[in-house]
């Protein structure tokens, strides 16, 4: 890394008394007739140069040399400097910008340079390992990590490693909070999805109001702060800025919002500049500001299976495997065989008797919600099963999403008034649909992001359904995003994104699947 000061006679503003007081052994000199003073440039001297009113870069842009294999976006390296800049601060990218690289360099700039401690980052259990983890081994292969992950022995084992950032979910803190507060090295925080804790009275938004107060870095993340009612910034400020919010809800909500009745409030007309008023300083770029992408990003997001998941998976696979040694598995049985194997990597499975067993998949759940939350425009959520479709449609209902759910056994008419509300008005924040039932003629561009809940095996469905966001009418770039826990799911999406027939190589990737070989 180059020395801090390796720039430290930067020029950074205009003749002034003030800058002349502060800084007496400045170097003064002309340009143009006019005099100009230059002053050592490091993160010190560019909070104080702000302070008098003179606005200065912050010396990452000049200074890192921004770790890993990539090159950072140009907003990515905006987004850093902002944070960099303040120790209280929120990070409301789009889904797909990167805000998760740019927020691990801010932190390892500061880190680098003594201006902050450990790091502890909170975060939804299904990204612990999969999203964080991997990103610290990627972009900063140089710190070490824990993830705070178990029972309360495991967390406090791990929480014992020395590492540089310790990982841990929204609901893990409180099962080791004293383990916690006692540490206090760990002095920046950062809280990925802050939207969880927009309930105030919540007993983990409590806790994680009491914990970051005294932290040196407090940084905020989320694409959806208020994703309900304006009011939904007031917890989430109290953890992050309390200085921004009233000390009291009630406060808050009679500025935001007109009281109709007992139960009812509406906001005001200006309720929402007022919430991300609240929520500052924040810095907030779009996919569309992400110039260095192409208009279709596709990600693949590896999840965890639950443990009765897997051992069921497992089971099937080693059955299978038997059928396959004895020569019982044709081309037509091994076809029904596999849609079993990807039916248990969605979790949910007929028995014998055709009753829907439910598996634990609440990883892969929770990480399609997450991604449904980050995402500031419709989304399209494909479930290549009913009785899948079914389960998911229950979770949103539960989670209070507005959705629509569609399938070969919803009537043509009720089709054409979900797809005319979903287009053409601001119902339906997310359409979960079997993606034959979308797979051709249907326009869908108040959509920018596709989740595949899990693959089809079809390429034709695979990419006209894809297609349906990619249309006439679509103002921004398109995310489709991939879940996958298992082998033959990673196996599908390759051969898919490879345009090659997944019909015409079954046998051969159910071969491979239950024999354990290499991907084709």
């Amino acid at each position: 890394m180059k020395a801090l000061l390796s720039l430290k006679h930067k020029l950074v503003g205009g003749p002034s008394e003030l800058i002349k007081e502060r800084w007496p052994d400045g170097t003064e000199m002309e340009m143009n007739g006019k005099p100009f003073t230059f002053v050592p440039y490091d993160l010190t001297n560019v909070f104080l140069l702000k302070q008098l009113g003179v606005e200065a870069p912050s010396p990452i842009l000049h200074d890192y040399d921004w770790p890993g294999p990539y090159t950072p976006f140009d907003i990515q390296k905006k987004t850093a400097a902002h944070l960099t800049m303040h120790p209280s601060a929120y990070v409301l990218n789009e889904l797909g910008t990167g805000k998760t690289r740019a927020v691990l360099w801010a932190w390892d700039y500061l880190a680098s340079i003594g201006g902050t401690g450990r790091l502890l980052i909170v975060a939804p259990l299904s990204t612990l390992n999969f999203v964080w983890a991997r990103e610290i081994m990627s972009c900063l292969p140089h710190r070490k990590y824990a993830v705070l992950h178990g029972t309360r022995e495991q967390r406090r084992k791990a929480l014992a490693k020395a590492v540089d950032i310790y990982i841990i979910n929204h609901d893990g803190v409180k099962t080791i909070l004293d383990d916690l507060v006692a540490r206090k090295d760990i002095n920046a925080l950062v809280i990925d999805e802050l939207a969880v804790y927009r309930n105030g009275q919540a007993v983990r938004t409590k806790t994680m109001r009491e914990f970051a107060k005294g932290k040196a870095i407090v940084w905020g993340m989320t694409g959806s702060p208020i994703p309900n009612e304006p009011t939904d910034a007031w917890a989430q400020a109290t953890i992050v800025t309390p200085h921004t919010v009233p000390r009291y809800f009630g406060r808050f909500r009679d500025d935001l919002m007109i009281k109709i009745d007992q139960f009812r409030w509406v906001p005001k007309a200006d309720a929402v500049e007022k919430a991300f008023k609240a929520l500052q300083p924040a810095v907030r770029y779009t996919l569309d500001e992400v110039v260095e992408l192409p208009e279709i990003i596709s990600r693949f997001i590896d999840v965890e299976q639950g443990p009765d998941q897997a051992a069921v998976y497992k089971a099937m696979l080693e059955e299978c495997y038997a059928m396959v040694q004895s020569q019982e598995i044709t081309a037509a049985n091994a076809g029904a065989a596999m849609m079993k194997l990807l039916q248990v990597s969605c979790g949910w499975v007929y028995d014998t008797e055709r009753n829907v067993v439910t598996l634990d998949n609440d990883i892969r759940i929770r990480t399609m919600f997450d991604e449904i939350m980050a995402s500031a425009r419709k989304v399209l959520v494909f479930v290549p099963f009913k009785h899948a479709l079914a389960g998911i449609s229950q979770f949103l209902t539960d989670e209070g999403v507005d959705h629509a759910t569609m399938s070969g056994s919803t009537p043509a008419g009720e089709r054409a008034s979900i797809f005319h509300a979903f287009q053409g008005t601001s119902k339906y924040h997310v359409l979960a649909a079997h993606p034959q039932c979308l797979a051709h003629g249907v326009t869908l561009t108040t959509a920018s992001t596709i989740i595949w809940f899990s693959p089809t095996i079809s390429l034709e469905i695979y990419e006209q359904a894809n297609a349906r966001i990619r249309r006439v009418g679509q103002k921004s770039k398109q995310l489709i995003l991939h879940l996958q826990s298992t082998q033959i799911e990673r196996r599908m999406y390759a051969l898919l994104q490879r345009k090659q027939s997944v019909q015409d190589k079954l046998m051969e990737l159910f071969e491979v699947e239950t024999k354990g070989g290499d991907a084709l």
